[in-house]
This record gives C-alpha cells, structure tokens and sequence, in this order.
C-alpha cells in the first residue's frame, strides 16, 4: 500500500478539521480531525526527519492553526485555512517528505 505523504496529512489535518467544525458545527468535531492529522503527521516527520525536525514541524502545524484565526479576519475563513495548510504542506515536503 503507498504511504501518504506527511504534507498531505497535515493539510488534510487543516482543511480537515476546519471542514468538520464548520460543516457540523460542532467546533471538537474539528478539533479531533485537527488532533489525529497532526498526530499521524508528527510520527511520519520523526520516522522521515528525525525527533527535531518533527517538533519543529508540529510548532509550525500548531502555529498554522492558530494564525488561521487572525487571518481569516483579513481574507476570510477558507482563503486563511487553504493558505497555512499550503504553507504547512510546503514546510513538511521541504524538511521531510522530500528525505523519504
């Protein structure tokens, strides 16, 4: 089975759980999608690129999210979420999925 690459675990994380929260509106709903993506992705970074690589990778998986909020205020909710999870995705192949 082909292994899905960690860049797309952790956007899926991010549009994910947005999508979840929004479309159910159920905000933990989201929080969960949210949670296990960037689990599942935190493992795949330290398998890839190591135990520093992966906290740096969930710092900035974390710090996504939570900069979504403000930007979103600026140019709305999906252009926000869409942006850092690029962003995320970016930062994942360059430091890790590119290795594996």
């Amino acid at each position: 089975m082909a292994k899905v690459p960690a860049a797309v675990v952790a956007a899926g994380g991010l549009v994910g759980g947005y999508g979840v929260a929004r479309w159910t509106r159920r905000r933990e709903l989201g929080g969960v999608v949210l949670a296990a993506a960037g689990a599942a992705a935190a493992q795949q970074w330290k398998r890839q690129a190591g135990g520093k690589a992966a906290g740096a990778l969930t710092a900035t998986y974390v710090a996504a999210f939570a900069g979504s909020h403000p930007l979103a205020k600026k140019v709305g909710a999906w252009p926000a979420v869409l942006g850092v999870a690029g962003a995320v995705a970016l930062a994942s192949w360059a430091v890790s999925d590119r290795r594996g």
